[in-house]
């Protein structure tokens, strides 16, 4: 199962933590890690390199965790990314599990 942390502080959403895998399927034909993980780096992706926002990001393997250091526009991202996993988990039940942290 993947387990997906939100970061919620009074600024909004501040950082997210991936861990795990779905097991949905054999590893290369998991269309659940495939979505999550692509989600993930591309919201990753976008705060840093297009938003220029400062985050720490750790990347392992079945692992990502993004803490937003700088927030103008990362909140409004991450909570888009918050809404695309809520509906993963309701179609995929078995494989994500969602949590909101409040720091």
């Amino acid at each position: 199962m993947i387990s997906v942390t939100f970061y919620k502080n009074d600024g909004g959403f501040s950082g997210y933590e991936f861990s795990g895998h779905s097991d949905h399927a054999e590893e290369g034909f998991d269309i659940v890690c495939a979505a999550v993980s692509s989600a993930a780096y591309l919201t990753a992706n976008n705060i840093i390199d297009v938003f220029r926002e400062k985050a720490d990001v750790t990347v392992e393997d079945g692992y990502m965790k993004l803490t937003v250091k700088q927030a103008e526009r990362a909140p409004e991202l991450i909570e888009g990314l918050y809404r695309h996993m809520l509906q993963l988990s309701e179609q995929y039940k078995n494989d994500i599990k969602l949590k909101i942290s409040e720091v």
